[in-house]
């Protein structure tokens, strides 16, 4: 992966939710105003996302 990165072919993946809606979908996840299920189908992303933008956020 360095190699790659040095000859910049190296592609990150791109986030499916910007940073702007991934501090509401937290948000609205501590809440409480919606479960896991609810706030991905909302923001049409997996459940896994949801968790991994919550450690994001920290606790």
């Amino acid at each position: 992966m360095a190699a790659a990165k040095a000859k910049e072919r190296w592609r990150d993946k791109k986030r499916k939710v910007s940073v702007a809606q991934e501090k509401h979908l937290v948000s609205q996840y501590r809440r409480g105003e919606h479960t896991t299920a609810e706030v991905a189908e909302l923001f049409e992303v997996a459940r896994s996302t949801v968790y991994r933008a919550v450690q994001r956020a920290g606790s």
